[in-house]
């Protein structure tokens, strides 16, 4: 296998883990707040993880750029987190005016947790994940768009068990948060339960 080859499988892994076994939201419990303030619904659900994804994709893949091209080369590296805010800032503007103009439903259903999307610790953990560990650009972009899809598919299976939990009878004691993070960590052990899968 050529180092082209490589690169891409261990991206495939990379990608694959941070769906499953280091799901960023399960794993480190980044992005919490939208997760479970946003989680109630499935349809706004998705339109956030679907936001997130895309947020998190490019501005991994563009923080990635900034940090090796620009700071490094100038030794400037202790700005890597002014300008990763500043990229994912301007990504999840360009995310607002798209939902606005396209579905302003969503639009009004996410409400203030659209713009919070900027402070979403998830994102700036994912681009700061990405320089520690020391991915290349091929493997930050398959880290950048499975942390997305893995918080998506956390978040999407959280609102699914919430709807289903508004037919049910919980104890008062355990209504709202308290259930929340109970199945919040059910699904962190179930997550976790693929370890191993590709080694």
């Amino acid at each position: 296998m050529n180092a082209l080859g490589a690169e891409l499988w261990q991206a495939v892994v990379v990608c694959f883990a941070a769906v499953f076994t280091n799901n960023i939201l399960l794993t480190t419990f980044l992005g919490m707040c939208p997760f479970t303030s946003v989680s109630r619904e499935v349809r706004t659900a998705a339109g956030l993880g679907g936001a997130v994804v895309f947020v998190m994709t490019f501005t991994c893949l563009l923080n990635w750029m900034a940090y090796h091209w620009i700071l490094v080369p100038l030794r400037l590296e202790f700005f890597r987190f002014i300008l990763f805010i500043i990229i994912i800032a301007a990504f999840v503007q360009v995310v607002e005016m798209i939902l606005d103009r396209f579905s302003p439903r969503l639009y009004q259903n996410l409400g203030i947790f659209l713009p919070l999307i900027t402070v979403n610790c998830a994102i700036l953990g994912a681009s700061l994940f990405m320089v520690i560990r020391e991915y290349s650009l091929i493997v930050t972009i398959g880290y950048g768009f499975g942390s997305g899809l893995g918080w998506l598919l956390a978040i999407l299976a959280m609102a699914g068990i919430r709807q289903r939990f508004n037919e049910s009878r919980v104890p008062a004691g355990l209504q709202g948060p308290g259930i929340t993070l109970i199945i919040a960590g059910l699904m962190a052990l179930a997550f976790i339960g693929f370890t191993g899968v590709l080694s």
